[in-house]
């Protein structure tokens, strides 16, 4: 009798999309769990915002031609709230996942270093999207949004959530506590928002301060939303495009690099 045949090695896959998906779920699940926190909390500082600058400054001159204050604050606040809400729904989950050991499960997982930050990011990143559009969408009925250019508003909306969605996950594999997550939130990403042409026009502002507005990232996002949603802009909606792209290129090399380093998540 002839000995069995012994087992055909295993076969490496080239990826695991079963996983990525699962993890990208997980995220998906997560951010519709927290929802009421996460969108209605953006719903009413949108409100809340837009009732200043309807209300405290009205009669106020036009920021741009033939633009009213309301109108043209309104898609900076829903892109500041989308990018705020990308950034909190990857870094919370990472710093959650190490505090609680769950990392460790999803180191051993069949997962690449980039599938593993694609999962986590990805799902961030249309969290993001989502709060933005939907608060965009309550702004619209009391202010007039044209959405001229509705194509450029989604490539801005979608590098601006990816870029944060990767700051939020270099933030969640840095921060050991989450006093360190609540610092990178409120002394780097809400000034990098307040101060990036949301509630003024750059043309408003002095050489100097034009220069410094310029200067940061976040300004092309509100920027090219803003030039999407009500066709007024600065700067030329291709520049913002290729900074932000190189912007989350960056990040992406940065965090994925951390990932395969395993910093302060392997042992």
């Amino acid at each position: 009798m002839s000995e069995p045949a012994p087992p055909a090695p295993a076969r490496m896959r080239r990826g695991n999309p079963r996983g990525v998906w699962t993890l990208f779920v997980r995220g998906m699940l997560r951010f519709v769990r927290f929802a009421t926190e996460g969108i209605g909390g953006a719903l009413i500082s949108a409100l809340l915002f837009l009732a200043v600058f309807t209300f405290a400054w009205a009669g106020e001159a036009e920021p741009a031609a033939g633009v009213s204050l309301p109108v043209f604050v309104a898609p900076g606040i829903a892109a500041f709230a989308m990018a705020l809400n990308a950034f909190e729904n990857a870094a919370f989950p990472v710093v959650y996942d190490k505090l609680e050991g769950i990392i460790g499960d999803l180191l051993m997982a069949p997962l690449t270093p980039a599938e593993l930050l694609f999962g986590y990011v990805a799902g961030a990143t249309i969290g993001g999207l989502v709060t933005g559009a939907a608060v965009l969408l309550v702004l619209s009925v009391f202010v007039e949004i044209a959405l001229p250019a509705p194509l450029m508003t989604l490539a801005f909306g979608l590098l601006g959530a990816l870029v944060f969605a990767l700051a939020g996950f270099i933030t969640g594999l840095w921060a050991e506590k989450w006093d360190r997550y609540s610092a990178v939130e409120t002394f780097l990403v809400l000034p990098l928002g307040l101060l990036s042409g949301t509630f003024f026009a750059v043309e408003a502002l002095p050489p100097l301060g034009q220069d410094i507005i310029l200067a940061n990232p976040v300004f092309y996002l509100i920027d090219g939303v803003r030039t999407g949603a009500i066709g007024q802009g600065y700067a030329e909606p291709w520049l913002g495009l290729s900074i932000l792209a190189a912007l989350a290129a960056l990040l992406w090399l940065v965090a994925w690099r951390l990932v395969v380093r395993g910093y302060k998540i392997k042992p």
